[in-house]
C-alpha cells in the first residue's frame, strides 16, 4: 500500500507550510506496507502517546524525570494541556501556527513540544548553541509568531527578535520563581485540553538538518510520519518497554534526540531522565548507573570515551546502547563491547527520513555493517541512474518506507528524492545476505589514482592506533593522483605529532586494510570541527 496525498481532512487552518510543500510529483513514494503501519486518516501524535497512556495502564508510571522531580505520564498530560490552553487562549495561536522551541534537554523543553503539537501547532525546535545570526535564519524561513525559550538561552533569542519582528512573543520557561515564567501562566488554566482533531497528514514537526553538508533545510514530518516511525525501528529492533529509562546526549531539536529521548519511550511506555548538567565521558557512565538506566543514546565518539569509565565503574543495568549521527568504528564498537559486553546498536537515519531506517541489534549484528532494512522499509544500493548495482559492489542507497524527504521551499527536493526514493546521500555496498556497509558520504568519496577509498575505513583503521583519540579522513586535491587521502588526527595525551608518530601511523593503515589506502598526509589537529550533534563536518575539513 502506499500513499502520496492527504485523504482527509485537514486541521490547520494557517497554510503557510501546507502551501510550500513541494509538488506532489517531487515527493517520495510513502509506503505503509505493515499491519502496524495502517494509520487512522485523522490521529492527532500527542493524543495517541499521551493522552491513550490511561488506557495501557501508564498513567501513574514515570515519564519524565530530572534530578528534582519525576512526572507520571497523567501528570505530564495535566501540564502539557495547561500549556496548550496558553499558547491558544492567551496568545491566540491556531492550528498550523509555528512555535519556535529554544532550550536544552530537560523536562520544560519536553513540555513545551508537547503542548505544541497537540495543540495542532506546526513544533520547531532549534539547537541551544544557535547564536542570532542562524536562529535569524531559522525565523525568516519557517516564521513562527510565538518563541517558548529556556530562560538561560534568551540573549541570543531576543538579540534575533529585534531583527525578524515577525516574532512578536517569546515566553520563557525554566524560570520558576519569573511570575512570567511560562509555568507561572499556566497555574491558573484548567488541567484539560482536547487534542486538536488534526489530519494525520497535518504538519507536527519542521526539522532543520543539522548542516554537516553547509546551509541546513527545513523537512516536514506529519503527526503519520512520527507515529509511523514510532511502528518501524522502535518496534523491531530497539522493543524498549515500560520498565526502561532512557538517558542520551543528542538534543530534543534533532530528531536523532526527539525520537530516542521523547516520542519512542512515550510510544514504549518508558521514561526518559534528562539531567540539569551538561554530560562528560565520566559523568554519563556515573549518571546511567544512578538512575539506573537501561537504554543509552550518544554519539561513536562518545562511546569511545566512556570506555575507560565504563571498564572502570560497570554498567550493570544497560542492556542497550543506541549509535546514529554518523559512521560508528568497528575499533569503537569492539571497544565498548570489551569494556561492558554490550554490542552496540548502530542505525542510520536521516532528518528528512525522521529516524533509522537501516539497523541491527543483538545476535544480528554483523561486524563492519550496519544492519539489515528496518522492517516497514525498503532500501537498495544504485547507480548514478537508479539502477539497482550487483551485491558487494559501491553505490548510492535508496530507501523507501512509510515517512520521507518533503522539504519546505527549497529546490533540493529534486537532489533528494529521485522517482519516489530517497537518497539520503550516502555511499554504500549490500552484501548477499542483505546487510548494509557503509562506505562514506557520496560527496566524501575518495577517489584516488583510480582507486575509490572510503573515507570511514581509513578513520576506523587509525582509531585502532593507541594514540588516536579522534580522526578525520578527507580527500585533497592532488595533480598527480586527483586526490590523495589525507588524515586529520586528534592524540591522547602524551602523545606527541611528529614526523616519527606520521610514519608509524601510516604504517599501521597499511597493515590494517589495502595499503593504497593508507594517509598520504597526515595533520595534527587540537579537535575536529562537528555540529552541535556531533556529527563531523568533514566539508569545513575540505574547506581549510
Amino acid at each position: 500500500m502506499s500513499v502520496h496525498l492527504t485523504q482527509s481532512v485537514s486541521a490547520q487552518s494557517d497554510r503557510f507550510v501546507h502551501d510550500q510543500l513541494p509538488p506532489p510529483a517531487q515527493w517520495p513514494e510513502l509506503r505503509y506496507d505493515l499491519p502496524e503501519l495502517q494509520l487512522p486518516d485523522q490521529l492527532n501524535l500527542v493524543e495517541e502517546l499521551l493522552d491513550k497512556a490511561a488506557g495501557k495502564s501508564w498513567a501513574h508510571r514515570p515519564l519524565l524525570r530530572s534530578p528534582p522531580t519525576t512526572f507520571s505520564y497523567a501528570e505530564v498530560r495535566g501540564r502539557v494541556d495547561r500549556i496548550a490552553r496558553v499558547l491558544t487562549e492567551d496568545l491566540g495561536l491556531v492550528p498550523g501556527n509555528r512555535v519556535l522551541l529554544r532550550g536544552g534537554n530537560s523536562i520544560g523543553m519536553a513540555l513545551a513540544w508537547l503542548a505544541v503539537v497537540k495543540a495542532g501547532l506546526i513544533a520547531v525546535a532549534t539547537m541551544p548553541l544557535l547564536r542570532a545570526k542562524e536562529l535569524g535564519a531559522v525565523i525568516d524561513k519557517a516564521q513562527p509568531s510565538v518563541a517558548l525559550c529556556d530562560a538561560k538561552l534568551l540573549d541570543e533569542l531576543q538579540m534575533a527578535q529585534q531583527q525578524h519582528p515577525v516574532l512578536r512573543s517569546i515566553v520563557k520557561f525554566n524560570a520558576p520563581d519569573d511570575p512570567q515564567d511560562l509555568g507561572a501562566l499556566c497555574a491558573a488554566k484548567p488541567g484539560h485540553f482536547p487534542p486538536c482533531p488534526t489530519a494525520a497528514d497535518d504538519i507536527a514537526v519542521l526539522a532543520f538538518t543539522s548542516g554537516t553538508t553547509g546551509k541546513p533545510k527545513a523537512a516536514v514530518h506529519t503527526h503519520r510520519d512520527i507515529l509511523a516511525a514510532c511502528e518501524a525501528w522502535p518496534r523491531h529492533v530497539l522493543k524498549a518497554g515500560p520498565t526502561d529509562i532512557v538517558v542520551g546526549s543528542p538534543p530534543l531539536a534533532f530528531t536523532f534526540g526527539l525520537g530516542g529521548l521523547l516520542v519512542f519511550p512515550m510510544w514504549a511506555g518508558a521514561s526518559v531522565y534528562f539531567p540539569n548538567i551538561a554530560y562528560t565521558p565520566e559523568g554519563m557512565v556515573k549518571l546511567i548507573n544512578e538512575v539506573g538506566a537501561t537504554i543509552c543514546y550518544t554519539a561513536p565518539t562518545f562511546y569511545r570515551q566512556m570506555a575507560p569509565y565504563a571498564r572502570q565503574h560497570g554498567l550493570p543495568r544497560l542492556h542497550t546502547c543506541t549509535s546514529a549521527g554518523e559512521a560508528l568504528p568497528d575499533a569503537t564498537r569492539q571497544l565498548w563491547k570489551e569494556a561492558t559486553g554490550i554490542e552496540i546498536l548502530d542505525g542510520i537515519g536521516a532528518t528528512e527520513m525522521f529516524h533509522i531506517f537501516i539497523s541491527s541489534a543483538g545476535a544480528e549484528v554483523r561486524r563492519g555493517a550496519i544492519g539489515k532494512v528496518v522492517p516497514g522499509y525498503r532500501a537498495k544500493v544504485v547507480d548514478d541512474n537508479g539502477r539497482e548495482v550487483p551485491r558487494g559492489t559501491i553505490g548510492k542507497l535508496a530507501v523507501m518506507g512509510p515517512t520521507g524527504c518533503r522539504y519546505m521551499g527549497d529546490a533540493r527536493q529534486s537532489n533528494y528524492v529521485r522517482d519516489g526514493w530517497n537518497y539520503p546521500g550516502d555511499a554504500f555496498i549490500q552484501d548477499a545476505d542483505g546487510y548494509f556497509f557503509y562506505q562514506s558520504r557520496d560527496d566524501d568519496m575518495i577517489i584516488t589514482a583510480g582507486y575509490n577509498v572510503g573515507g570511514p575505513e581509513v578513520e576506523d583503521a587509525l582509531l585502532k592506533h593507541p594514540a588516536v583519540a579522534e580522526c578525520a579522513v578527507i580527500g585533497k586535491p592532488d595533480l598527480e593522483r586527483g586526490m590523495v587521502v589525507k588524515a586529520f588526527c586528534v592524540l591522547k595525551p602524551g602523545q606527541t605529532g611528529d614526523a616519527a608518530l606520521v610514519k608509524a601511523l601510516q604504517d599501521h593503515v597499511k597493515a590494517e586494510i589495502a595499503p593504497y589506502k593508507y594517509p598520504r598526509e597526515i595533520e595534527f589537529v587540537a579537535s575536529l570541527p562537528r555540529t552541535e550533534t556531533g556529527k563531523l563536518q568533514r566539508f569545513k575539513l575540505r574547506q581549510a
